[in-house]
């Protein structure tokens, strides 16, 4: 039976592993054994996903990424070049710490930046966005911008991935590409007035 997926000659694929239809991995990737990936995905060269990593659907792994048992990678991700996870806050190489793997979650629809750092533990929400080079060594709220070493929180990000600018007089932030609202509800909880959190997105005018 043929595969669903494609894997490049040069990729290796290990079993047991579940991988979606439609999914590609490119030059020199290596997928580990028990690892989990969805559908549509696609990873770029030199992608590395250790054993018991979970990847959503419709994630984009651009090259020289891995990620280490502990990731969790929700549906619409994506990572940025060369961007690092970890799963260990304090390896030594003396001594075996595989006992004490971290999850790190990357929520629905959130985007890392190249060179971008992800300490272990931490969550990124939906729709956030990690400025390249940034390192993250906390909590992102949903549709937070953070920047910086550490990462701090600077800014608000549409679903579309466009900054919002200041909120008017009813407290309400509009995407200058798509006309969608968001709100702060809560301090460091902003919601999208027009679209439900699990809805697709409407059609863009990039896709007319």
């Amino acid at each position: 039976m043929q595969a669903k997926f494609y894997a490049h000659p040069s990729a290796y694929v290990d079993v047991p592993c579940e991988i979606g239809e439609g999914t590609r991995i490119w030059h020199f990737s290596h997928v580990m054994p028990n690892s989990k990936i969805g559908e549509r995905c696609i990873l770029g060269q030199n992608v590395h996903v250790a054993s018991h990593v979970v990847i959503g659907n419709n994630v984009k792994i651009q090259n020289n990424v891995s990620l280490y048992t502990g990731a969790y990678i929700e549906d619409d991700v994506f990572l940025g070049p060369s961007c690092v996870f970890t799963n260990i806050v304090n390896p030594r190489s003396e001594i075996v710490r595989r006992h004490m793997y971290e999850q790190t979650r990357v929520l629905r629809g959130a985007s890392v930046g190249a060179n971008a750092t992800v300490v272990c533990g931490a969550t990124i929400g939906r729709y956030a966005f990690v400025a390249a080079g940034a390192v993250v060594t906390r909590d992102v709220p949903d549709y937070a911008l953070v920047m910086g070493v550490p990462a701090k929180h600077v800014g608000w990000m549409s679903r579309h991935g466009y900054r919002l600018g200041a909120a008017d007089a009813l407290g309400v932030m509009t995407c200058p590409y798509s006309g969608l609202r968001y709100q702060e509800i809560a301090k460091g909880k902003l919601v999208c007035l027009d679209v439900d959190e699990n809805a697709p997105l409407p059609p863009s005018a990039e896709a007319a």
